[in-house]
């Protein structure tokens, strides 16, 4: 990805690839959009995806694979034990990284159950820039609990900071010294502080955060699943860094990890995950319950096929042109926006495009769940499936009182080598006619909940009649256009 001065003196993305295969959407009647929204519980997640026009749920299994991964499955060695498959992705990543042992598990959720499994004790506590949903239930389920120690600016919605996800240096010391070495279980580095933005973490960062953990004896685990718009961003906004290839920038960041991990769905464009560590000790822990938990250590829980679209997803994911479209196009999705005056996250951050519903729809109770009712707005007006990234997706604390999340953000995502121009700037035109009829927009409640993850599988219903009184509006102004 690249972007192109035109003679107008704009200056637009410019993709680096051409598309060699396509899948046909529809675009449903608003009419038909709000019946499938309230038969989903306003629930994004619970659409089905043929009534869904432009999916940017998530960046998990939906990023487009290249013409020369789909080749690459073809060679696949279907073997249980010992497959050449095994060793031909082991090989790539272990050059990739520079690290001494790799273990593979179905996603990157599960490597989180088996880091958990090994790390977590009950009472210790598990430090962070920022948590991610499954990593905090894993991190509970174990009796364990999260600490956020992400730095301040990364909890404002509007930033000129470059790297927002950065570790708070203070309050990593001082956790360190209030919980001690026994403690805690782990600090995680998120690549890419996802529920906040998206929002990347300098090399200086982490290079200051290993230096403590290593003195301190604490574990240093770094989620890289997100790791390709983290490179982008090092490259992009660290001057020392402008110059330097990928995979040296890779190799320095993971030379300071104790774990590294990461889910396929979101790092190479596959699907499946996998752990990396160079400490054989630590190694043999994780790898007893690999078998018991993914399957044989040369498949563990994957399709051999799609190792082997990984092995090419991850050397893909070195080149500039490759990890560059995401942040370039969430880049210019914000841009639209904020011009026309809707509040989203800034800086720009990798993933997708972030909302603040707060701002947005601040005559929404928070209790009545703004960004999830931010989300099921912008299905209506535009046939577009976001995620809510806010109270909907924290859990309950332990006496059944709501947690309230500290942004309320609704997330467009954009996966890679997907979408086109047109349709990010079709996804800011409905956004911002959202905006202009934002005071139509009215809050949701539960119907069923269930105690973990209900942002998967919960249900709500409208505390009114919005939806209805929303799909009118757009009708009115829109006609049978598109």
């Amino acid at each position: 990805m690249s972007k192109v001065r035109l003679l107008s003196g704009e200056s637009v993305p410019l993709e680096m690839h051409k598309v060699c295969m396509v899948q046909r959407i529809h675009l449903r009647p608003v009419e038909d959009r709000v019946r499938s929204i309230v038969e989903a519980g306003c629930n994004t997640f619970l659409l089905r995806n043929r009534d869904v026009f432009l999916d940017m749920l998530t960046d998990s299994g939906v990023n487009a694979m290249s013409s020369d991964q789909y080749a690459a499955m073809m060679q696949a060695d279907d073997s249980y034990a010992g497959s050449e498959t095994f060793y031909r992705l082991e090989a790539v990543l272990k050059d990739v990284f520079g690290m001494r042992y790799f273990l593979p598990a179905h996603q990157g959720r599960a490597c989180e159950n088996i880091i958990s499994k090994v790390l977590v004790r009950p009472g210790t506590v598990a430090l962070m820039n920022y948590h991610f949903t499954t990593t905090k239930a894993h991190i509970t389920m174990m009796g364990g609990s999260i600490e956020e120690i992400v730095s301040d600016e990364g909890r404002r919605i509007s930033s000129d900071l470059p790297f927002k996800g950065d570790v708070d240096i203070g309050k990593l010391k001082n956790a360190i010294a209030r919980h001690g070495r026994d403690g805690i279980a782990f600090m995680r580095i998120e690549a890419g502080t996802n529920l906040i933005g998206g929002q990347p973490v300098s090399m200086a960062n982490m290079r200051e955060v290993s230096r403590i953990c290593r003195d301190s004896g604490v574990p240093l685990v770094y989620d890289a699943s997100l790791l390709a718009d983290n490179l982008y961003f090092i490259k992009t906004r660290d001057a020392a860094y402008r110059d330097a290839d990928m995979k040296s920038i890779t190799r320095e960041i993971t030379s300071m990890m104790d774990i590294v991990y990461f889910s396929a769905r979101k790092l190479g464009s596959a699907r499946g995950g996998g752990m990396l560590v160079s400490d054989e000790g630590l190694f043999l822990k994780l790898r007893d319950l690999v078998p018991l938990f993914e399957g044989f250590l040369t498949y563990g829980g994957m399709s051999i096929r799609e190792m082997e679209a990984m092995a090419v997803g991850i050397r893909e994911t070195m080149d500039i042109d490759v990890i560059s479209q995401t942040p370039i196009f969430v880049e210019a999705l914000c841009n639209e926006l904020a011009a026309k005056g809707v509040p989203v996250v800034t800086p720009p951050g990798g993933l997708g495009c972030h909302i603040d519903a707060t701002e947005f729809c601040g005559h929404i109770p928070q209790a009545q769940y703004r960004a999830g009712a931010l989300a099921a707005a912008a299905f209506i007006a535009g046939g577009v499936r976001g995620m809510e990234r806010g109270t909907i997706s924290e859990q309950r604390n332990d006496d059944g009182s709501e947690r309230f999340a500290e942004m309320e953000l609704l997330r467009l995502a954009i996966p890679k080598r997907v979408f086109t121009l047109s349709q990010i700037k079709y996804v800011a035109d409905r956004i911002a006619w959202l905006h202009r009829n934002r005071g139509l927009i009215g809050g949701l409640e539960f119907m069923e909940e269930p105690k973990v993850l209900r942002f998967f599988f919960g249900k709500l219903r409208s505390v009114t009649d919005w939806p209805a009184i929303l799909a009118r509006k757009f009708r009115e102004d829109f006609g049978d256009s598109l």
